[in-house]
């Protein structure tokens, strides 16, 4: 194990999280891992949109919905361990940020599509950061449009710098879009205290 510090950035999605592992110095971190992990179910294509019962529809039967997220539970729990696991295997985990889209409560959206949209972020956030807290990783939510300038005034640079930095720290790692840059920016800001 390197004495390294490390930290873990994740950007949620419905069924899936951009996952990017950074280690270093504080002011000048390094990717050491970007990967996605599934937290739905591939052999249950409803797992991935649990409150939808078809192309723009809401699930209306609450028994489906709650076995398909029991079986999200199950499987995120495992995968997050998983990962958790072997990270500490080579490296000092000192925490972790989880980059979601929105923390607004899906019962206050009126729209039952956009609602169903808002449970499956709200749940998929949850499954992430419980499968987190459960291995003992201190977690940090953050908000997607907020992640950057968050960043910024930790580090005490102009947000362009910063994002212009974090496009750097994926120079030679494939891919490299929004998601794995988002999951870069909350890791550094766990990394930066």
């Amino acid at each position: 194990m390197t004495a390294s510090p490390c930290t873990l950035g994740f950007r949620v999605k419905s069924g899936w999280t951009a996952v990017v592992l950074l280690a270093g110095p504080r002011n000048a971190p390094r990717v050491v891992d970007s990967r996605v992990v599934e937290l739905s179910d591939p052999r249950v294509p409803h797992s991935r949109q649990p409150y939808h019962a078809a192309f723009g529809t809401a699930q209306t039967d609450k028994r489906v919905v709650d076995r398909l997220i029991l079986g999200i539970e199950r499987l995120s729990r495992a995968k997050i361990a998983a990962l958790v696991g072997a990270t500490r295997d080579e490296y000092r985990l000192s925490g972790a940020g989880v980059v979601v889209a929105s923390l607004t409560d899906p019962a206050t959206i009126a729209n039952q599509h956009m609602r169903a949209h808002a449970s499956e972020g709200r749940l998929f956030r949850s499954v992430t950061a419980d499968g987190l807290e459960r291995c003992g990783v201190k977690t940090r939510i953050v908000l997607e449009h907020d992640v950057y300038e968050t960043l910024a005034k930790r580090l005490r640079r102009p947000p362009a710098k910063v994002k212009t930095q974090i496009s750097d720290l994926g120079e030679h790692i494939s891919p490299w879009r929004a998601e794995q840059k988002v999951a870069a920016a909350a890791a550094w800001l766990v990394l930066a205290g």
